[in-house]
């Protein structure tokens, strides 16, 4: 039987831990601190043999060599050329990794950073395929563009759009209140934000996860993969309007609607 648990880490990050409890296997996916990481593992009996890194960032890499060092022959699975370096098995977009029957694909998804790749496998895990994706993706919502541009981010989430409705979106902080509040006031009119919003917060009222969430409710609801939406599109003609910004193309758009998050 295969499992799926979010562990905590530092205030508001998800350390991701795949498990294979027929054979006591643990994936680990951007463990940003190692204890959390050690404590589930003693918890449920689990052996970690594999990690996946999705981008270099200090809260998705801190703990990796520690736990790797404790791990005999663990793979550090991550993308080649990473500013990270303590990947041990470098992948490229395109790729495939492998574990326990599973086959993940390789994803490249620059914008938050250039290195950014997303895993995502079309193998039902519990019924569903799953998409490990870093801090490209969240729950109404999208990683900050610390290294990459507008079009990059639009094109990366453009390829994560195609993926199958019912997909599993594993992205990796609690942050679904405050994108929610955004994207509630960018779509003040919008009842299914406004009903998943209340949903969300008696999830949080009692301190469960929001994650993961389903990839086609993110395709009707978050305004970041709504660039091409005619209600997104006339409130973000207005706002560039307003703060001087261009509003001829998609990516203008999109810009649009980061530009009104950061500012928000």
């Amino acid at each position: 039987m295969l499992t799926i648990t979010p562990i905590p880490a530092f205030n508001d990050n998800y350390i991701w831990c795949l498990a294979d409890h027929q054979t006591g296997k643990a994936l680990i996916v951007d463990p940003g601190q190692a204890d959390p990481v050690r404590k589930h593992l003693a918890e449920h009996s689990l052996a970690l043999d594999t990690i996946l890194v999705t981008h270099h960032h200090p809260d998705h890499v801190g703990g990796v060599k520690s736990l790797a060092a404790e791990t005999a022959d663990c793979r550090i699975v991550g993308p080649a050329g990473s500013p990270f370096g303590g990947i041990t098995h470098p992948v490229h977009p395109g790729g495939e990794v492998i574990w326990n029957g599973l086959t993940f694909q390789v994803l490249g998804v620059p914008g938050h950073t250039l290195d950014h790749i997303a895993f995502f496998t079309d193998t039902p895990v519990n019924d569903h395929p799953v998409l490990f994706c870093g801090d490209t993706l969240f729950v109404c919502g999208c990683g900050r563009l610390f290294e990459g541009s507008p079009a990059q981010m639009r094109e990366s989430l453009a390829s994560l759009r195609q993926l199958p409705d019912n997909t599993r979106v594993y992205c990796a902080h609690e942050y679904t209140l405050a994108n929610l509040r955004f994207a509630r006031h960018w779509l003040p009119d919008d009842i299914a934000l406004t009903q998943f919003e209340a949903a969300c917060q008696a999830n949080r009222d009692q301190n469960k996860p929001t994650v993961p969430s389903v990839l086609g409710d993110e395709k009707r609801m978050n305004p970041f993969l709504r660039w091409d939406d005619p209600a997104v599109i006339a409130v973000a003609q207005t706002y560039c309007a307003n703060n001087g910004l261009p509003a001829e193309s998609a990516n203008d758009v999109f810009a649009a609607i980061r530009h009104g998050k950061d500012h928000f």
